[in-house]
């Protein structure tokens, strides 16, 4: 009698389970709206796609968002990539700086790398050039062994720029990167500048021999 009484407890248990509707999925859209990181999480990189679109689709204060987003998630995604960079240029300081620093965190493109250096050594403000500075030191997580040597070349490039703070933040993004300095000093002479760069290249030329 209790093994009945026992199976009947049971048949009734899944007769609820299979009588109780589901749980509705979360909806991207109110997650997104709620700064809900885990649902999004959640629902894996599958979902970076949409969020591209709905970044396109979006304001700018919509887009910042998202891009702080793509930034935490770290997911690669061609779709949010393509979105961003339309924004890299941006006069808008907020969305501009959100934007440099997740364009590595989806993406291991080296045309991230190329507009990133460029912004570093040529955009108009120093703000913008120090946080793209920032982009290269800390955000390009996706990179492979051999695009960073297309990095380190920009990099070493930057240590002849005629701009004092271009040659300041190009030494210590190289610094952060690598762990090493080569005794480069950005305000120093020209003559002393010269060797610290050409060991610098001398030791690309043995990072590329060993890939």
């Amino acid at each position: 009698m209790k093994s009945l009484r026992t199976l009947g407890f049971a048949v009734a248990a899944l007769a609820v389970a299979v009588l109780a509707p589901a749980a509705p999925p979360v909806d991207l859209e109110r997650a997104v709206a709620a700064d809900d990181l885990e649902a999004i999480k959640a629902m894996g990189p599958t979902v970076m796609p949409r969020l591209a679109r709905l970044y396109a689709a979006g304001d700018e204060g919509q887009r910042q968002r998202l891009a702080h987003l793509f930034y935490r998630l770290g997911w690669k995604s061609e779709a949010a990539k393509d979105a961003l960079m339309k924004d890299v240029h941006t006069p808008s300081q907020g969305l501009r700086l959100q934007v440099q620093w997740a364009l590595g965190r989806v993406s291991n493109d080296v045309s991230v790398v190329d507009v990133l250096l460029d912004n570093m050594q040529n955009d108009g403000q120093l703000l913008f050039r120090d946080k793209a500075a920032c982009a290269l030191a800390y955000d390009q997580i996706h990179l492979t062994p051999a695009q960073k040597v297309h990095l380190f070349e920009g990099l070493i490039r930057a240590l002849d720029d005629p701009k004092v703070d271009v040659r300041r933040i190009a030494a210590l993004v190289l610094q952060i990167q690598t762990g090493q300095d080569k005794g480069f000093q950005f305000a120093a002479p020209p003559e002393a500048r010269a060797r610290a760069v050409e060991a610098w290249r001398q030791w690309l030329a043995e990072y590329r021999s060993q890939l």
